[in-house]
């Protein structure tokens, strides 16, 4: 197989609302384009920069190399490993596997082993949440719990069988604000969990419920809104309750395993572990019922080999995908392939102009993701579009609680 040697490796982002899409793009001496989307938003300021400082170690070298690449730049990065450096490789990893599938011209998925399943169920994320945190981009805006109501007919509605939602705070049945200490915003270190909390989460959930009926799963994600303490306090508060999981972040694999088992509910967790190392504690705990992987994060490849480890350990996994279209294409390509999936993460609410930004946008039909098969991840940006809606600078977590609406 002759060579595709990588010519040129950049960066380019857009505005996302509330947040910019981030893209690496790989071009090889023959003309083929590789996309990956990555993150910086959530938690990874300097991604970018990162990247860039990386490429000339991949300029030059055969983009079907790229568990040698991978490889090398983890080396070189060792002794400052994970966090912002280990988010550099999985989306440089990631442009790689689109390139590499493109100049074979097949779909990533058989890059990974061949596809298993041509549908994946999905559920319908931040079902709420957007429209309450963010309702100048994401409409119509919800106010009160008629709002929470309405919302849980559309999932029903348009055929969706599983949704999953956040913690907010009511002034009685109307003015719901998010609440996410676990992200400064409120700034409570303390991270404790009042009666406050668990009555409006309680009325929250109801609402949700009464709205999409009794044969939709519902989702709960407590992100690190709590400690241990706390995390219990919610599970006593809903343990009567219809629930498909609830999401705990913690970096404990010894305090998550207590709460597990402790929970009537399953406990899923560990979307922001990076890489086989960090996931080990966790699966050696028996520290949740389903790992959440972070596939841009950690990268596409890379993140077979973790489901593989879930699948040692008897644990089905599911894929974090709360960004771009590129995310959700290349999170399908991950969930056909792998054996031990549960169910697929994916924001049905969408910006006014996401459909400018992307050569193709995903297909639903009946709570499930059509899996292309184009070439690649069966999607890439549109620089035109990316060009007509330039990145803001304050954009992000770092700004939570300080921007517009």
């Amino acid at each position: 197989m002759a060579a595709t040697k990588v010519a040129k490796l950049e960066t380019l982002s857009c505005d996302a609302g509330w947040r910019n899409y981030h893209f690496v793009k790989i071009t090889t001496d023959t003309g083929i384009v590789g996309w990956s989307e990555f993150d910086e938003g959530f938690g990874a300021p300097g991604l970018s920069a990162a990247i860039q400082r990386m490429a000339p170690r991949v300029v030059g070298q055969d983009a079907h190399d790229h568990e040698r690449i991978y490889q090398e730049l983890y080396a070189i990065t060792r002794p400052a490993a994970g966090g912002v450096v280990a988010l550099a490789l999985g989306a440089i990893e990631n442009a790689l596997l689109d390139a590499k599938a493109k100049s074979l011209g097949v779909p990533c998925y058989e890059l990974l082993g061949g596809k298993i399943r041509d549908r994946i169920r999905v559920y319908w994320s931040h079902c709420a949440t957007w429209r309450i945190n963010h309702p100048s981009y994401y409409k119509p805006a919800i106010t009160d719990l008629d709002g929470v109501k309405s919302i849980g007919r559309e999932v029903r509605e348009q055929g969706f069988t599983a949704c999953k939602t956040n913690i907010f705070l009511y002034d009685g049945q109307k003015n719901p604000k998010g609440y996410r200490p676990g992200f400064g915003s409120p700034n409570q270190p303390d991270l404790n969990v009042e009666r406050n909390v668990l009555r409006n989460l309680r009325m929250h959930l109801e609402a949700l419920r009464d709205g999409v009926g009794p044969d939709v799963d519902i989702l709960l994600d407590l992100n690190f809104n709590a400690k241990t303490e706390g995390y219990l306090k919610i599970l006593r508060e809903i343990a009567d309750l219809d629930m498909f999981w609830i999401e705990i972040d913690s970096y404990s694999p010894e305090a998550l395993g207590y709460i597990r088992r402790q929970s009537p509910h399953p406990i899923s967790s560990c979307e922001t572990l990076l890489g086989v190392r960090e996931f080990l504690p966790y699966f050696r705990e028996q520290a949740m019922d389903v790992a959440i992987i972070d596939t841009p994060w950690n990268g596409v490849w890379q993140s077979m080999k973790i489901a593989n480890l879930a699948e040692a350990h008897e644990v089905n996994v599911a894929p974090h995908n709360f960004y771009g279209h590129l995310c959700t294409m290349m999170n399908a390509h991950f969930s056909a392939c792998v054996p031990n999936l549960r169910i697929m993460e994916t924001d049905i609410d969408r910006l006014a102009w996401d459909h400018e930004l992307f050569t193709h946008v995903p297909e639903f039909k009946d709570g499930h993701l059509i899996l292309p098969d184009r070439p690649g991840w069966g999607t890439e940006p549109n620089e035109a579009g990316l060009a007509a809606h330039p990145p803001k600078n304050n954009a992000g977590l770092l700004n939570y609680g300080t921007q517009k609406k």
